[in-house]
């Protein structure tokens, strides 16, 4: 049996919490292998609904989590999750959780950093959630980040805070911000390191092990294709690597290891925060989108921008992702719509492309290439065989094939976990 990669292949959202849970039940060990807490999957779980921000989604189905060293760890945000979490009944311990050891951490001069950064930006911002990921990149980059395995060596650690305590201290003055002390810092992370140092191991040699003894591994992505720092609508991204590809660099496996890559995307396109959105729709039809979807920032809570399916956009997160096979999502929110529109194109200057360019003035300027299909009246919600669906709604999932070039594996018609087509099963390879 392959391991599988899930990505999202849009600007994320599309519901990966549901397909990751589906998958994490049928999965030995979940490996988040990038991003920070400024992502998240929403899991509903029979009455109980979790939201998992730091935690791989396979702790809720009793499943070995990994947390991988291309994420950027917030340990207070860590710890407050697991409480969460604990609350409602779930158990975190070092026996189902293990975090690798070299993992740069969020230290709180991080989001104080983003913050004034987004505040100076005014009317340009980019939009990111202030939650220090970026910062916290930039440190890893630099080569001054503390690392968890930082936290037992007090005297490294000192001098670490001294390197990096410069750095942004002089930013932060310069942006008008309140700057750090050392002390503060320094006790704050000797207090935790107690608490968090048990779940530290070198992930990479337990990864190993379980590919030799034939586990199945589910690697699991956060946000999505493009908002891939290189791949995705640069500036208005993510500050890592969203790709399925980065899933050997941020949980330490080999490329071979990876296995099956399954994209997800909804049925429309939803965008949180600023940035391009050719798509986007500002009318009674956007707004009814929004809240047949629920569409709220699972981290954020900000309303989601809503618009029509891109198929240009798919087709490219396809092209750069690796995706393999597609899972498509809220399909039922469409239910009772008469015509449908999906982006095959973009008009730019006059030429018609089948690409979204690199530049952001040039994606501004990107008129989508409209194709109209018949909506339908029927109901897919909670459809679980293609022969429940209207035939409008096989054709419009149909066309969608074509046009992103790739195969819809997974189709998903509600929130339930069980209310999901299933057309290949990722695991098989």
């Amino acid at each position: 049996m392959a391991n599988v990669a899930v990505i999202g292949a849009q600007w994320g959202d599309e519901g990966k919490g549901k397909v990751v849970d589906w998958l994490a039940s049928r999965a030995d060990i979940v490996v988040r292998f990038q991003g920070g807490h400024n992502a998240g999957h929403t899991l509903v779980v029979g009455e109980q609904t979790y939201k998992l921000s730091l935690l791989p989604s396979g702790v809720v189905r009793g499943k070995l989590g990994v947390i991988g060293n291309g994420v950027v760890l917030d340990p207070e945000a860590l710890l407050a999750e697991i409480a969460r979490v604990s609350a409602q009944g779930l158990s975190v311990t070092p026996a189902n959780l293990r975090i690798a050891e070299n993992v740069p951490l969020i230290l709180p001069v991080h989001p104080a950093l983003d913050k004034a950064r987004e505040a100076a930006r005014g009317e340009a911002r980019i939009g990111t959630t202030g939650r220090g990921i970026g910062p916290a990149y930039e440190d890893k980059v630099a080569r001054r980040a503390i690392r968890l395995s930082d936290l037992a060596e007090p005297e490294l650690l000192s001098r670490k805070l001294d390197e990096l305590l410069l750095h942004h201290n002089t930013l932060l003055r310069g942006l008008g911000a309140d700057t750090f002390g050392k002390q503060d810092l320094l006790d704050r992370l000797l207090a935790l390191a107690p608490r968090l140092l048990p779940f530290a191991e070198p992930v990479w040699e337990r990864l190993d092990e379980a590919h030799h003894s034939g586990k199945r591994v589910l690697f699991e992505g956060a946000q999505a294709v493009m908002l891939d720092v290189d791949h995705g609508t640069y500036p208005y991204v993510t500050s890592s690597n969203t790709v399925a590809g980065n899933a050997a660099a941020g949980a330490g496996v080999g490329p071979k290891q990876i296995g099956y890559v399954l994209g997800i995307a909804k049925a429309y396109t939803t965008r949180v925060g600023s940035g391009p959105f050719p798509t986007e729709l500002h009318d009674e039809i956007g707004r009814r989108l929004g809240e047949r979807g629920h569409e709220f920032g699972t981290v954020t809570g900000r309303p989601r921008r809503c618009g029509w399916f891109d198929a240009c956009m798919v087709r490219q997160a396809v092209k750069v992702g690796g995706v393999e096979g597609l899972v498509l999502t809220k399909l039922d929110v469409l239910d009772g719509l008469r015509t449908l529109k999906l982006c095959t194109g973009y008009r730019i200057d006059g030429e018609v492309v089948r690409r979204l360019p690199a530049s952001v003035a040039v994606q501004e300027r990107a008129e989508p290439v409209w194709e109209e299909m018949e909506g339908w009246s029927g109901s897919t919600r909670g459809a679980r065989s293609y022969a429940e669906l209207p035939a409008e709604a096989v054709k419009y999932v149909r066309r969608i094939e074509e046009l992103v070039e790739a195969p819809v594996v997974l189709l998903s018609t509600s929130p339930e976990r069980d209310d999901t087509i299933v057309l290949r099963d990722p695991f098989a390879g």
